[in-house]
């Protein structure tokens, strides 16, 4: 385990979605002014990092990660003054704000690509266009939103790749000028004095020479081709040269497709990220496929997170939701009779961890899934995207044939309003709401929580206490204690004279087992359950229940 003390490895990062968090101004589209009259709120949890999703000039397409002008703040978000206030605001309170950094792909709206659909001043080169024979796309890539992950351009006679929406054309990074730019743009975001950023996609920005197919059984046709490029770790590598490895800063990196080795080499001592995101985990239920989503177990579950905890060399990011994922109690708890325990169940394994732990924004209230009925209703490019994308390949017939999957898995499930208190739009905003509100904002919402002593808001600022004063939960080592019971999850972590016990029933069943490490518990620190009941070298667990003890 990396025991180099570092402020990154020690802070807790609260995610803030804009768009769904805090509007100011009635429009129903959350802003900056929302996010600094929210602060406190944000501090007195306890973190120490907010990670704040695009906020740049965007046409909105992919809600800002359809980036047309990296040095502007779109409108509805507010200007320039409101995010240079949010920064010094944040600091004011000793928090940190990480910035979202999209590169692998532009708006087809930027300025680059207008030039480059125009051929311009050397434009060209700047993105990926090919003739195609007969109006074919060059390879069989398909969009991570579905479809071909080809557009035909009128304008330049020419199809240009898009590994995501059709208005997220792909850089070029084999060209020099390319990340040149891309650098002097993240160098201008440092300057202004942020903390550091957060990389979409970033093991995707080479792809190689002659884009070859990819296996066309794939539910992502070619994504074995295009992450893990042959360029990608040595153009992060000049990226972090040219940029932020002179400053004091904290970067992660989302990289798909990638395992422990793979990973390793992203942020290993001499890797060019502190810590990446990767997706395993996210997969536990998607072996049939995103529109058909499988029963997930908890051994499976288990051997992810064991594996990356013990084969990484480099560190972790502790996660099991953001923007892009359903609610965690919805998709690994239990989001009717155990909402609260299981919610308080999975932040218990986020915090036991060694690595760096995400909040997302309402996932400290044990916020759930929104019951979509119509297709209507979602914004979501990606579940949008494959549901239409299926009826028109006549794998189905219509939305009501996978209605449940998108309650299941829309990334809109993460993004319907921050729910704040009880009325009408969950003070979310004054004016209608970009989303629709959860129905159950009337008994889950932040008001309520503040003033519950038993509410999951307040055992997430327990569990950041917690985690501040016992190293062993960031340095330690990680031992997995019965890896093959289908219900609970218990590991110790060990850090020289110092160790923890944590068991985790993950399941609405009471469970008994049977650990030696149970027979030399010396004290209770955590519990989601009140009052918690003896230990001895059996453990019998309540339904959803978590208990961390410190070994003598």
């Amino acid at each position: 385990m990396d025991e180099q003390r570092t402020w990154w490895k020690e802070a807790v990062v609260y995610q803030i979605y804009p768009r769904s968090f805090a509007d100011s101004d009635g429009d129903g589209v959350g802003d900056l002014r929302g996010v600094i009259e929210k602060l406190d709120y944000v501090a007195g949890l306890g973190v120490d990092v907010i990670w704040l999703n695009p906020v740049y000039e965007s046409p909105q397409h992919d809600n800002g990660y359809d980036i047309s002008d990296y040095r502007a703040i779109h409108e509805e978000y507010g200007t320039m003054g409101d995010w240079e206030e949010l920064l010094a605001q944040v600091h004011e309170r000793d928090m940190r704000l990480v910035m979202d950094l999209v590169v692998n792909h532009t708006s087809v709206d930027h300025e680059w690509f207008q030039k480059s659909r125009r051929d311009e001043d050397g434009y060209r080169e700047y993105y990926f266009w090919h003739e195609g024979e007969d109006g074919e796309a060059p390879n069989n890539w398909t969009s991570g939103f579905g479809g071909d992950a080809w557009n035909y351009d009128e304008t330049a006679g020419l199809q240009y790749l898009h590994l995501f929406d059709e208005t997220q054309a792909d850089l070029n990074w084999d060209n020099e000028a390319v990340r040149e730019n891309v650098y002097d743009m993240m160098n201008w975001w440092l300057e202004k004095g942020i903390d550091g950023f957060r990389m979409d996609v970033i093991n995707a920005i080479s792809k190689p020479e002659g884009l070859p197919d990819g296996d066309p059984d794939s539910e992502w046709v070619g994504i074995e081709q295009f992450t893990n490029g042959p360029e990608a770790l040595g153009y992060m590598t000049e990226m972090a040269t040219e940029t932020y490895d002179d400053y004091d800063v904290m970067t992660v990196g989302e990289c798909l497709d990638v395992d422990p080795e793979t990973g390793s080499d992203y942020v290993g001592a001499d890797g060019p990220i502190d810590m990446l995101f990767h997706f395993e985990h996210m997969s536990v239920d998607q072996k049939s496929g995103w529109l058909s989503p499988s029963e997930w177990n908890l051994t499976d579950l288990k051997a992810v997170f064991s594996e990356w905890q013990t084969d990484l060399d480099g560190w972790n990011s502790l996660y099991l939701t953001n923007h892009d994922q359903p609610r965690i109690v919805s998709r690994f708890g239990d989001d009717g009779e155990y909402r609260r325990e299981s919610a308080k169940l999975l932040g218990t394994l986020l915090f036991t961890l060694s690595g760096t732990p995400y909040v997302y924004q309402g996932q400290e209230l044990g916020m759930t899934n929104y019951p979509w009925e119509r297709l209507e209703q979602l914004d979501d490019l990606q579940s949008v995207g494959k549901v239409e994308a299926a009826i028109e390949a006549g794998e189905i017939a219509d939305f009501e044939e996978v209605k449940q999957a998108v309650r299941d898995r829309s990334r809109d499930n993460a993004r319907t309003p921050m729910q704040w208190d009880d009325s009408e739009h969950a003070g979310f905003t004054d004016g209608e709401p970009w989303l629709p509100v959860n129905p159950n904002h009337e008994t889950i919402n932040a008001a309520a929580a503040v003033t519950d002593r038993d509410s999951v808001l307040h055992y997430y600022r327990d569990l950041v206490e917690l985690r501040e004063t016992h190293e062993e939960l960031i340095y330690g080592a990680y031992n997995l204690l019965l890896p093959n019971h289908e219900s609970v999850w218990a590991y110790r972590m060990e850090l020289e004279d110092d160790a923890v016990l944590v068991a985790l029933n993950v399941d609405d069943t009471e469970t008994t087992v049977t650990l030696d490490d149970a027979a030399r518990t010396e004290e209770l620190l955590c519990s989601n359950y009140n009052p918690p009941t003896e230990a001895g070298a059996s453990l019998t667990l309540r339904p959803y229940e978590a208990r961390v003890y410190r070994l003598e």
